[in-house]
């Protein structure tokens, strides 16, 4: 991951790199923190879709600048009324996130193979939990070697032993990050654009 300079953002970057090219998917924390500078910087990335996995909550006491862009798409994968699992760790709570509310995550990354022509960015608060299950079985599809999709979550401040054990887990439940999204609601035909648009 190539970290990417959006003043006052904090956990921001590029994915670029190995399969994907430069300019195409970008993670990062809570949008809402961003200057003047920092909007001037999103503008002159291009971005097509602004994909926002916070609550509905969330959005509402820290809104995104976005918000009444129709580039942005709330796709919440947490709601306020699931049960809490912030006592659990987080390989836990990726594991609950990804088992039973599978549909959400499907819906996540089907919005970043829909989106228009253009760079794609994935935010959550802290652009490490959310984000980091999304992109990692986003980057699992397109077929980024496990270490490089654990160095990119590993910039975001966790361990990436984490990271490695979720996607583990999704080969040995599911057949893969790409079976799990395909029983999840996701279509081939979205899948195939996700790699295109990504890759191509």
């Amino acid at each position: 991951m190539q970290p990417v300079d959006w003043p006052d953002c904090r956990n921001t970057g590029d994915l670029g790199g190995g399969r994907l090219p430069s300019g195409r998917l970008i993670r990062s924390d809570n949008l809402e923190q961003l200057n003047h500078t920092g909007l001037a910087a999103v503008q002159a990335a291009g971005v097509s879709r602004f994909v926002d996995l916070r609550s509905a909550w969330e959005c509402e006491t820290w809104p995104s600048p976005y918000a009444v862009d129709e580039r942005w798409q709330n796709v919440p994968l947490w709601d306020p009324g699931d049960p809490d699992v912030s006592d659990l760790g987080l390989f836990e709570q990726y594991r609950v996130l990804v088992d039973d509310y599978a549909e959400r995550v499907a819906s996540a990354v089907v919005a970043i193979a829909e989106a228009p022509d253009g760079c794609v960015v994935v935010s959550c608060h802290a652009g490490k939990d959310r984000t980091g299950v999304v992109v990692a079985l986003t980057l699992e599809v397109l077929g980024v070697p496990d270490e490089l999709i654990a160095a990119d979550y590993q910039v975001g401040g966790a361990s990436p032993e984490t990271i490695l054990r979720l996607l583990e887990h999704v080969r040995v439940r599911y057949g893969g990050a790409a079976a799990y999204l395909l029983n999840s609601g996701a279509t081939t035909e979205q899948l195939d654009r996700l790699i295109g648009r990504l890759t191509g």
